[in-house]
């Protein structure tokens, strides 16, 4: 699962924090801990990864995040608000200096029309800085593909709050 260009992009990463002295926290909901398999793949991640939470249910993401009842209930666990939510519970458990955060349909269930198959948000914060947020419509290309997709865009999220 794991290939040359997600293997790239998390070398990439890992190189600037290591430049920047910054530890990185991760919150995973529909890739299921793949962003953290990734990093994790390189030799030495373990200079910048702090932690990784897997907060696959609503329930989840309530207890280790913080992320609250309300905003699960108003907004639904694939939306910025619980997004951003859970990128700055993330900051506020960790000791890491960035975080990112995704929730998604990865499929091939779970979509409607408004939140369709393949709908993925991210979020990147930085600690006593700015939060990047993004919403991408992959479509329906499939489950390995919408996951490999959002690793790939949630290690560019936060090389984009190290520049």
């Amino acid at each position: 699962m794991i290939d040359a260009e997600m293997r790239a992009a998390a070398t990439r990463l890992l190189e600037a924090c290591r430049r920047e002295h910054l530890k990185l926290a991760l919150a995973e909901s529909c890739t299921g801990g793949l962003v953290a398999a990734t990093l994790t793949e390189i030799p030495g991640s373990s200079q910048v990864v702090d932690r990784g939470y897997v907060t696959y249910s609503n329930q989840a993401k309530e207890s280790a995040l913080g992320v609250p009842a309300e905003t699960l209930k108003r907004f639904g666990a694939v939306s910025a608000e619980v997004v951003r939510a859970m990128v700055e519970g993330t900051l506020a458990k960790s000791g890491a200096d960035l975080a990112v955060a995704i929730t998604g349909i990865a499929g091939p269930g779970g979509g409607s029309a408004e939140k369709p198959v393949g709908l993925v948000h991210f979020a990147a914060a930085r600690r006593g800085g700015r939060v990047l947020a993004r919403e991408i419509r992959f479509g329906d290309l499939g489950r390995t593909e919408v996951r490999r997709r959002s690793v790939l865009e949630a290690l560019k999220l936060a090389g984009e709050l190290i520049r």
